[in-house]
């Protein structure tokens, strides 16, 4: 860990901000639903529903905990990535899909995409 902690902060408050997403999704599935405005499906559909959504969660958190760990910036790209995409894909389903435009959640992933690439700039920053 040879860069400063501050620099790890911001990716350090999104895992801990995902982690806890994560731990919901496993341990309370139908509050971690609600938290996202969507009811818990059952049968086959909440297979799909606490699978996806708990490999998101856990593989952002993992992802930026990697990131933290090894000061390595592919990680943290990778958490970035998903965060990013998860708002791009909620903007596509209100485009083309008839969804309703989730301008909060979406806000909360780019906001949240935004802290992990600050986190990777900050790292990949020659010493100063």
């Amino acid at each position: 860990m040879g860069k400063k902690i501050w620099t790890r902060l911001p990716a350090a408050v999104v895992a801990l901000a995902m982690g806890i997403s994560a731990l919901q999704w496993l341990s309370n599935p139908a509050a971690a639903a609600e938290s996202l405005g969507m009811p818990l499906l059952t049968g086959l559909g909440l297979s799909s529903q606490a699978g996806d959504f708990s490999a998101f969660f856990v593989g952002t958190t993992l992802f930026c905990v990697l990131g933290i760990i090894r000061s390595n910036t592919t990680w943290l790209y990778s958490a970035a990535s998903l965060l990013a995409m998860a708002a791009l894909f909620r903007t596509s389903a209100w485009l083309f899909h008839d969804a309703s435009l989730a301008t909060a959640l979406i806000v909360v992933e780019i906001v949240l995409a935004g802290l992990v690439l600050l986190s990777a700039w900050l790292i990949s920053k020659p010493a100063t």
